[in-house]
């Protein structure tokens, strides 16, 4: 599988209490971005994942590249520019929610130009937030999704909306209806979905077999080309923080639906109702674990196999005092 998209060191604001002497909130760095979270959830859950990006020379890119690495990434399709690294900073509100604000002028990855041929024994392309909307790098991925769609490649879009990005919500709304020709699985938050208009009936009848939409705390549900539909609820968590929840989503339903031998779009319209229900559980566990800890740390295998084990002998089936549960991060 390959993650294509933006690379972003994340400054995550540390604490939404006041300051002392009036100044601001210690900034706590952490490696993300959008895509990037997805290609380091699919590497610890034991998915092979190549990422594909622009990444920049500077100490925050080679950072980024050892986190990938760590988690066995391929980064051989990762391009490099000595511009600086995008920066997001993130403001954690006191229900674990991010609202982010972005430095994104003249940096590496927006430079982004379109690869070679993807490896030949990739099965899915992922791709989504900024790195489809800040030009010129986000035609050269728009390209990407075109040329692999039509080399029969299954295609994952998240849009993943961050508004203050967008110059022109009209034009992008246009722009992500013509992608949808080329998508074979639609991500997107509720949220995500208010912005763009319309409904999920509305996207598959444009093209995806299937779209996935995430309810925070109520779960996540599936609308599929044949007229299906099917839920999974959230599970119950003590909520630290949303951020990359979203993103382990995508990485959770990519590698279920492998393990299934369903990730191709001839695969994804014929899945059956118990199989949509099996991936959505799975993503929907995923992003619970990520919600537990600070910034984007998406869960090993091993911790969704020993939280798998403990709801089937029945922890974890209570949800304990001011627990909140999610799945969807912004």
């Amino acid at each position: 599988m390959d993650g294509a998209g933006s690379a972003a060191r994340s400054r995550v604001v540390d604490g939404p209490g006041p300051v002392r002497g009036g100044g601001l909130p210690a900034l706590l760095p952490r490696l993300g971005g959008g895509p990037f979270n997805t290609a380091l959830a699919l590497g610890r859950l034991g998915s092979p994942v190549a990422f594909c990006s622009r990444v920049s020379t500077d100490a925050f890119g080679e950072a980024l590249l050892r986190g990938l690495r760590a988690e066995g990434v391929d980064t051989a399709l990762v391009q490099r520019g000595d511009e600086p690294t995008t920066l997001a900073v993130a403001a954690v509100t006191p229900d674990g929610s991010a609202g982010y604000g972005f430095y994104a002028e003249g940096t590496a990855d927006r430079l982004f130009s379109l690869p070679g041929p993807l490896p030949e024994a990739a099965r899915a392309v992922a791709l989504g937030t900024c790195s489809l909307v800040l030009e010129p790098g986000a035609s050269a991925y728009e390209r990407l999704l075109r040329r692999e769609s039509e080399r029969g490649l299954c295609t994952v879009l998240d849009p993943n909306i961050r508004p203050g990005l967008i110059p022109d919500a009209d034009a992008y709304r246009a722009r992500f209806r013509s992608w949808l020709p080329y998508t074979t699985l639609l991500k997107l938050s509720e949220e995500d979905a208010a912005w763009l208009g319309g409904s999920p009936r509305d996207w598959l009848a444009a093209g995806p077999a299937a779209v996935v939409l995430t309810h925070g705390a109520d779960g996540l549900r599936v609308w599929t080309r044949d007229g299906g539909e099917v839920s999974a609820p959230g599970e119950p968590v003590e909520v630290v923080d949303t951020i990359g929840a979203g993103d382990t989503v995508t990485a959770a339903l990519l590698h279920r639906l492998a393990a299934h031998d369903a990730l191709s779009p001839e695969a994804v319209p014929q899945l059956p109702a118990a199989t949509w229900q099996d991936t959505l559980t799975y993503a929907s566990r995923a992003a619970a674990v990520t919600c537990t800890r600070p910034g984007a740390e998406p869960p090993y295998a091993a911790e969704l196999q020993d939280l798998a084990r403990g709801l089937s002998a029945g922890y974890g089936s209570a949800e304990p005092e001011e627990a909140r549960t999610t799945n969807s991060g912004r």
